[in-house]
């Protein structure tokens, strides 16, 4: 998976992914160290953060998160100060939006029990 980010915000990026969300950080592959971004895995998928110059925002198009124990998530996620969006139209699942922090739309959602 891929989302575009702006050059200079790997930090933040970290704090976020690393810190907030509990995604391990993975070295760079050697073929593109030193272009910027990061690559961060959750289990046995991928995020790579990609710098692109004329970065804008991913605010409609996201990726779908699945994730256990959602609503601690969320909670540490606005202790963060990103704002939570719930939605309910999703039968079957519980889930919510929130934006990284240089605004892409990120959904995460868990199996109603």
């Amino acid at each position: 998976m891929l989302l575009a980010v702006p050059a200079g915000a790997e930090d933040a990026l970290r704090a976020f992914y690393g810190g907030v969300l509990g995604m391990a950080e993975l070295p760079e592959p050697p073929g593109l160290a030193g272009r910027g971004g990061c690559w961060f895995a959750a289990g046995s998928r991928v995020l790579h953060l990609g710098v692109q110059r004329e970065f804008r925002p991913a605010c409609k198009a996201h990726p779908g998160i699945t994730v256990t124990g959602i609503d601690a998530l969320a909670a540490r996620i606005e202790a963060h100060r990103s704002p939570v969006t719930w939605d309910g139209d999703l039968p079957g699942h519980r889930r919510f939006h929130a934006w990284d922090p240089v605004g892409n739309r990120l959904e995460f959602l868990e199996r109603a029990r």
